[in-house]
């Protein structure tokens, strides 16, 4: 056997597993309630439609199904695209503007490799979707924090370090933001921070990364513009995929951006995979066509609010909310954040979890700098409405007995 280690490219050696994955292996096991996965319900997805749909394609376009198709993406899953933009956004854009991806984790993988050299300083925040970090640290990047709160990233924060940097002389590269119903926190970003975050971008000639792959599931609330549509087309690349909404094992994706970009990203692209299934984007672009789409979300927010309430129903009952823990309350997406008392050790406390048969995922998985130990994050899209309420409440179980068991250390080495 070889020197793996010795052969190994520099960015094979950069790439680290995925902290949750890891984490996931744990929780395998059915009598273990899960919060810790991004995973939509089995039951929204539309497999009956799907099925004739396929069989259709099958019978009538197996030519151009089950053969190559062009690296952008097929022109009648763009046109779909582009319309869905048009008429939920009030975006116009043309084909040269989209890429379609295999998921939105290939479009994060390829903005990496098209802006980032070795060590060049990109802005994230704090907390951040964990498959970002991952793609940005494998292209070398060297990442900057930002902190947020329950409105988003702080704005004034973000320019005081775009302003560090260009003072600097560092050649920085992009803000990475996940402004609607963020994975992990599931908060949303202001629209007044939107728009200083696009003034910034023009202002100090940095790209804003806009991923949006949980936007169309909101719940309640008062919808914020993209990034996109307040900002000029070449500052802002938008990211986003069916994943959350239809089905993942489609992996489809899209990227929106300056027709320059995209060119760029498409020849990145090629040297990747080619092309994206042209099946599944064939059978999206019909399942957008036959005007299912819109009810088909429309479906998937009524279940998910009702899960998400009663997720914060029993962090209410269970919970003891005042011995400093908190929580957001998102208005939409898979995600809700707790914050423990900064004394306390999500990373420690996960094993005690799995124990009583409960799972989440650790907090400091999502930030760049190695803070938010007394942080998790807890799923609700996935489990059922009774085993969400069981969980939280082993989960209470466990950060109770922890809180009581910290608290009482001190006094006992003052008795010594």
């Amino acid at each position: 056997m070889i020197d793996l280690v010795k052969n190994l490219a520099a960015v094979n050696r950069r790439t680290k597993a995925s902290v949750i994955r890891e984490l996931l292996k744990l929780t395998n096991k059915p009598e273990i309630i899960s919060f810790a996965g991004g995973l939509p319900d089995p039951k929204t997805f539309p497999a009956e439609i799907f099925s004739d749909i396929a069989s259709d394609i099958l019978k009538t376009k197996s030519s151009r199904a089950l053969q190559y198709g062009p690296t952008e993406g097929l022109p009648e899953f763009q046109e779909q695209i582009i319309r869905m933009l048009r008429e939920e956004e009030g975006i116009v854009i043309k084909p040269e503007n989209v890429l379609v991806t295999t998921a939105s984790q290939q479009a994060l993988d390829l903005v990496g490799r098209a802006f980032i050299d070795l060590m060049d300083p990109i802005i994230v925040e704090l907390p951040s979707y964990i498959g970002g970090l991952q793609a940005f640290n494998a292209s070398g990047a060297r990442m900057i924090g930002v902190r947020g709160d329950d409105n988003g990233l702080l704005a004034d924060e973000l320019e005081k370090k775009l302003h560090q940097l260009r003072d600097e002389e560092e050649h920085y590269k992009f803000v990475y933001v996940v402004p609607d119903f963020q994975n992990p926190s599931g908060v949303t970003l202001a629209e007044e921070r939107r728009r200083k975050v696009v003034r910034l971008a023009e202002m100090y000639n940095v790209l804003v990364l806009e991923d949006s792959p949980y936007r169309a599931i909101r719940f309640e609330g008062k919808e914020p513009h993209m990034l996109f549509k307040l900002g000029r087309v070449g500052n802002t690349v938008s990211l986003f995929t069916f994943s959350k909404t239809l089905a993942p094992s489609l992996r489809l994706g899209f990227v929106v951006a300056h027709e320059a970009i995209i060119r760029r990203l498409s020849i990145l692209k090629q040297s990747m995979d080619l092309c994206t299934s042209p099946l599944c984007q064939l059978m999206a672009s019909e399942f957008l066509a036959r005007g299912l789409y819109k009810p088909h979300v429309e479906t998937l927010r009524r279940l998910y609010k009702v899960k998400k309430d009663a997720m914060l129903s029993a962090l209410q009952r269970y919970m003891p909310e005042d011995e400093g823990i908190t929580w957001t309350k998102p208005e939409g997406g898979l995600f809700l954040w707790v914050r423990l008392p900064e004394h306390m050790n999500a990373d420690e406390l996960f094993y005690e979890a799995v124990k009583e048969n409960v799972a989440y995922v650790i907090g400091s998985a999502f930030h760049c700098d190695g803070t938010g130990h007394n942080t998790m994050r807890l799923n609700f899209s996935y489990p059922t409405v009774e085993r969400i309420d069981e969980g939280i409440k082993r989960l209470a179980k466990v950060v109770k007995a922890n809180l009581h068991r910290v608290k009482a250390r001190p006094a006992a080495q003052a008795v010594r």
